[in-house]
């Protein structure tokens, strides 16, 4: 069986600000989440799906499907018009430094330095850290992904790789719960972007991070993630407005030690692939 049909228990939207502790067990729980614009046709609707600690986990949709809101209420950036969403037993209200977030642009200050700008996140989240810890942490996480020959220079002096390598790093720096990637390697050129899919790869497996990650690309999908999110689009129908939301989800069955080298030689990857594809061509309805 490729998939997995989600199903939770309704959770109602809280009235109050008081943080609601989650009814279930998993590391991050979204439940019954909504969003609409206009009231009679929600982007999405009934989203549920779980993350297991140290899981990484892809969604993949044609664009306007929601799945950058998925991700920012995720994030604490926007708000559901219903439903929850539960990281490691508490309610997500509001931004936090316990989800690390990656953008398609890398946000970086461009005043700063790389040494810099990851100190900055560093003492955000650490404030009364010594100065010389804080440096060893920047260091660290700098030379984990082969910047350290550029520590000291500032984005304006960067190839766009060498800039998300460097998010991908601040990211890091402040240890967080949980790492939300929105398209991070979207903008680079296909060599760029394997060389950082097997950086992530590989901090990913040593820090046993959980990553919630959007992608338009299937390889990259099959490459990283241990399941895959197949996200379709509203849609008017025969019967009136149907919103979009999870259609399916796809356990992942390759080796989790795959390489991008060796993706297309592993039993099973091009039924793999084809399926997502089969998805995204004739049941996402694309628009």
């Amino acid at each position: 069986m490729w998939s997995e049909v989600p199903s939770r228990t309704a959770v109602p939207m809280a009235a109050a600000p008081q943080q609601k502790v989650s009814p279930v067990d998993g590391f991050l729980e979204i439940e019954k989440l909504s969003k609409a614009y206009q009231a009679a046709k929600p982007v999405f609707a009934d989203v549920s799906f779980t993350l297991e600690r140290g899981e990484f986990v892809c969604i993949i949709g044609h664009s306007g499907c929601g799945k950058t809101t998925i991700l920012n209420v995720l994030a604490g950036l926007d708000i559901a018009t219903s439903g929850n969403v539960f990281m490691d037993g508490r309610e997500v209200a509001g931004p936090s430094l316990e989800r690390g977030v990656v953008f398609q642009s890398h946000a970086l200050m461009p005043w700063l330095t790389v040494r810099q700008n990851i100190a900055f996140a560093v003492k955000s989240r650490w404030p009364d850290r010594p100065k010389v810890e804080v440096q060893a942490l920047v260091e660290k996480f700098v030379a984990m992904v082969g910047l350290s020959h550029a520590i000291d220079k500032k984005p304006s002096q960067l190839s766009g790789g060498m800039k998300q390598r460097v998010g991908i790093a601040r990211a890091f720096s402040i240890s967080p719960k949980m790492l939300l990637l929105d398209e991070p390697f979207g903008a680079l050129d296909a060599l760029t972007r394997g060389t950082i899919q097997d950086e992530l790869m590989s901090i990913v497996r040593q820090t046993q991070q959980t990553v919630f990650m959007i992608t338009h690309d299937v390889d990259e999908a099959i490459l990283l993630a241990d399941r895959i999110l197949l996200m379709s689009n509203g849609s008017e129908t025969a019967t009136g407005y149907v919103p979009g939301g999870i259609a399916e989800v796809v356990v992942n069955p390759l080796p989790r030690e795959r390489t991008r080298a060796g993706l297309h030689h592993l039993d099973g990857y091009y039924e793999l692939r084809n399926h997502i594809v089969d998805f995204l061509v004739t049941r996402a309805v694309a628009h």
